[in-house]
């Protein structure tokens, strides 16, 4: 069988390449694209344009990125004076994304900001600025690296299955989190001070996010869960 089509969805920023150029460019860091290659996917990166929510129908599975944080209005907030890289155009070719998805019943993996969106589409809420709320800096401890943390992951639940453990230290990078949950959503990881680290759609099996960066671990099990089901979505066409 060909490798199932998984599509990542990508940043719209300005970047410099090689000698010269500095442009506004599509990008991702490449681990997703590692992450997903490896685990026996073909990836493809998804534009934040107006109209990306259609290539759903051609694609086998979904990762929601992480990145900049969502519009606060979108949950009914203010925005809060430490949000930022708030990217409108993403959001809206995200949301869309996500629904298109599970109208279709397309695999989805969310990860870090992927998990926020994943939470807002269905009523939640954000924590603005993490730090304000636990008082410590354990989410985004230094600038631009993946520190580990611990997780506790809920015995018998979805993830548990997938992971095949419910203790693990993992890579992170945020100063938001969730905060109210969304309608038909359970949580079935925290950090140590209580924050979710991950969640589930309790009416769609194939929809899990977490808070954590796992293309920026050793642990390949949420990649190879995503790359399964969406060899059963490729196998139904």
């Amino acid at each position: 069988m060909a490798r199932p089509i998984i599509g990542i969805s990508a940043y719209a920023e300005q970047a410099r390449w090689g000698e010269a150029w500095d442009l506004p460019a599509t990008l991702l860091p490449q681990a997703y694209v590692d992450a997903v290659a490896a685990a026996g996917a073909a990836p493809v990166l998804l534009p934040p344009v107006e109209g990306t929510a259609a290539t759903v129908a051609r694609l086998d599975g979904l990762v929601l990125a992480g990145g900049g944080d969502i519009d606060p209005a979108r949950y009914s907030a203010e925005t809060a004076e430490r949000t930022a890289g708030v990217r409108p155009a993403r959001d809206t070719a995200e949301f869309a994304l996500l629904d298109a998805a599970l109208e279709q019943g397309i695999p989805v993996l969310g990860i870090c900001r992927g998990m926020q969106v994943m939470n807002v589409a269905r009523g939640g809420t954000l924590h603005q600025h993490l730090p304000d709320v636990v008082r410590s800096d354990v989410h985004r401890q230094r600038l631009a690296v993946f520190d580990p943390h611990p997780v506790k992951v809920a015995p018998n639940g979805r993830l548990a299955g997938i992971l095949g453990r419910t203790a693990l230290d993992v890579p992170t990078y945020h100063h938001q989190g969730l905060a109210d949950l969304g309608h038909g959503i359970a949580a079935e990881a925290w950090a140590d001070d209580g924050i979710v680290e991950a969640i589930t759609y309790t009416d769609r099996p194939e929809a899990l996010g977490v808070q954590w960066h796992p293309e920026m671990g050793d642990d390949p099990s949420l990649f190879a869960w995503l790359t399964e089901q969406a060899r059963d979505v490729a196998s139904r066409r």
